[in-house]
Formats: C-alpha cells, structure tokens, sequence
C-alpha cells in the first residue's frame, strides 16, 4: 500500500506539472488540461496500480468530503470575480436556467434511468439530481474573468452565475431521493405529508436560510476586511478565502440550511462592498489557484477510477451511452434554449449558453453524499456510478473540444 502511496503522489505530481506547463506546451492544441489529466489517471489506473480508496462504493466518505472541499473553493472563485451588479433584468436569464432548465434535465434523466436502466424510483430521481447542475470547477475555464477586468459578456456572466447557484438548488431533489429510498426501504411509499415537509423544510428554508447566511456572513466579513484598522495592516488573502468559505458554510449547515448556496452569496456580497478594490484580485487568484490544485487531484484520481473500471470488466452496455450522449447534446441544450425562449438574446449567445453545460466534480459530490446516507441498493449503487461517470467523463471531452469554438461565436467585450 506505501509502495501503491508513493506512486500516486507522482502521478498527482505529474498531473500538477501538466497544470503549470499547459499555457505554455498546449496553447494551439485543441486539448482541455482536465482531458489530459484524466487521460493521465485513466492510463495509470489501467496500466499500473490498484489503489483500494478509488472503490467509490467503499469508500464514498473520502469521495464526498474531497469533491465537497473542491466544489467550496470553486464557490467562492465564481462569486469573488463577478463584476455584474445584481439587477433583475442581468440576471433574469440565470433564474430562467435555475428554474426551467434543471428541473428539465432532473426530470428527464429521471424517467431515463427510471426505465432505460431499471433503476428504483429513489435511484432515478437522484440520478437526475446530481447530473442536473452545471459544475462551477470544470466550467471555471468558460467563466467570467478576474474581478475589475472590464466588461463581462452575457454567455460567461451567465454560465457563471448559474454554476454558482444550481449547485445549493439541486440539493433538494437530492433530498427528495434520499427520502423517496428510506420510505422505499421501510416499506412506505411516498405519501402528501412527505412531500410538504420536504417543500417546507428542504425547499424553503433551506434555501431561503441559505441565502440569508450568505448575505450576513458576506457583509461582515467585507465590514472586517475593509475597516480602517485593516487597512493599516497587511491580511493574508488565502486566511480571508478560507474563512470566507468554511464561515459561510459551517455556519449555514449549523442551522440546517445549504452551505453551497451560502458559500457563494457570501462571495458574491463581499465582492460587492469596496468594488473597485484591489485586493479583490488577490483573493480571486488565490482561490483560482487553489481551485485548480484541487481539481487536478481529483482528475487524475477520478481518471484512474476509470482505468480501474475498465480493467475490472464493469460493464457498459449501449444505454449508457446513448443516455449520456442524449443528455449532455439533447436534453441540456434544448432545456437551455427553453428557457431562454422570448429573452433579447442573439442566437448564438443562447446556443452556446445552452450547449455550455458542464458536468463534473459536482456530480461526485452529490452522488457519493446520497448514497452514504445508506438508503440505496448496492445494485443501483453501482448503475449511478456508472452512468454518472460516462457522462462526466464524455462532458470533458465534448466541452473541452467545442468550448473554445463556442465562445468565439459570441467573442468577449474585453477583446
């Protein structure tokens, strides 16, 4: 196991070194750093070593609690570098994705894998829940820039804004999974009384706790940081993006509210006092740096959880694929275009808006916080792994490829 340790650190090694050389050794290739990263892993994984933690089934505890610190970084990237004022009419496009298109997509996959994968009715419904948000971590590279750099264009100001958000709002319909399987495994079904108290508590308060703690911590946190008195010493940015964080997000799960949500309002209202402020741009590079470490490790760690696979003879039948390429080409693309129906939006910013929805670490999170909770069949255990991992994994590579051709359809206002 040492010996297995050590090679994993040089593979994570090699894996950080693709990170700080890909500027520079793949600037006119049409390759995305998380593709080679995962192909890294996948090959290692494949080829080389069998590390017993990278058993999502056994050890989805590890999986949870790493996926969960990346996508908090993320969090607070997405909202320190927001330029964008909160107005309806900016961010009317953003609501319309949050409240059509996920619920599109969670409905969708859900009669999917409820009927092309056999899955229980708990099992469906998370599969459409943990696949329905747009990854803040692998979307990071289509987002806005660095905070007081100009003018943000309407493609990137969305896809960023929706990241930061989708993430907290899918939690309810992971709830309702996770309710709808221990009432499934005690022998009830779901009955009126469940659902209110789901849309009360898990839907309502939570979100709207979430919100509120977000606000609160952000503005406190802005009233320390730029206080006369601080401004007479020099305060580490990494000190404040990490208080920033853990602040908002332990103090929104203390009183039973999502800390997804909580984390990224906190960024968000922070990054609005002292708006012109210098310091905002330390904090973000900290945080994109921070962010990137992170996502690379669990890359290649996710990649040779796919060499794994494959050298263990999981099997992939053709539904899995067609369901996955259906959902990241049909039903989050049409979803999108749904939603932003009737917006004065031109035509290219609404198909790469739609196109652009990344799936990715995200998904890890939820899927391995649901199945810890013990209510789910080792069976459908296995099918939400798989399926979830095939659409990730054809997400890099799609997104990765017609990305960059996308957004030069709809060039950024700082260009």
């Amino acid at each position: 196991m040492i010996e297995n340790y050590n090679l994993f650190l040089l593979i994570c090694g090699i894996a950080f070194l693709l990170g700080a050389l890909f500027p520079i050794l793949f600037k006119r290739t049409p390759v995305s750093l998380p593709m080679l990263q995962v192909t890294l892993g996948a090959i290692v994984g494949y080829f080389w070593i069998t590390l017993d933690f990278l058993n999502p089934i056994e050890n989805g505890v590890v999986i949870e609690k790493l996926t969960e610190i990346v996508v908090l970084v993320s969090l607070v990237g997405a909202g320190i570098k927001i330029d964008t004022e909160l107005s309806w009419q900016l961010w009317r496009p953003t609501a319309r994705l949050l409240l059509i298109t996920m619920p599109i997509g969670i409905f969708a996959m859900a009669i999917l894998g409820y009927y092309a994968f056999g899955l229980s009715l708990g099992a469906a419904i998370l599969l459409g829940a943990v696949l329905a948000p747009t990854d803040p971590v692998l979307a990071s590279s289509i987002q806005v820039g660095p905070p007081n750099t100009g003018g943000e264009d309407t493609p990137r100001f969305i896809l960023t804004s929706e990241a930061g958000l989708n993430d907290g709002l899918a939690f309810p319909f992971v709830y309702l999974a996770i309710k709808t399987a221990e009432a499934f495994s005690e022998g009830d079904r779901l009955t009126s009384e469940l659902l209110w108290s789901w849309f009360t508590h898990d839907v309502l308060w939570k979100i709207g706790a979430g919100l509120l703690v977000g606000i609160f911590v952000g503005k406190v946190m802005a009233k320390l940081v730029f206080s006369k008195y601080s401004k007479e010493t020099t305060i580490s940015q990494g000190y404040v993006v990490i208080a920033l964080t853990l602040v908002a997000y332990g103090l929104a799960e203390f009183v039973h509210s999502y800390g997804f949500i909580a984390v990224f309002v906190a960024a968000f209202v922070f990054r609005r006092s002292e708006r012109q402020h210098s310091y905002h741009q330390k904090l973000h590079d900290f945080a994109e740096q921070s962010e990137g470490l992170l996502m690379s490790l669990v890359l290649v760690t996710f990649g040779m959880f796919l060499g794994q696979g494959l050298q263990s003879g999981v099997e992939l039948t053709w539904r899995v694929y067609i369901v996955s390429f259906t959902f990241l080409l049909l039903i989050r693309p049409l979803g999108g275009f749904i939603a932003l129906t009737g917006l004065k939006l031109p035509h290219t910013e609404k198909y790469a808006i739609s196109a652009l929805g990344i799936r990715g670490i995200g998904t890890l999170y939820y899927l391995s916080y649901a199945l810890n909770q013990g209510f789910f069949g080792e069976e459908d255990a296995l099918k939400l792994w798989v399926v979830c991992s095939i659409v990730i994994l054809a997400s890099i590579f799609i997104h990765g490829l017609s990305a960059p051709k996308l957004l030069k359809m709809t060039p950024n206002k700082n260009d």
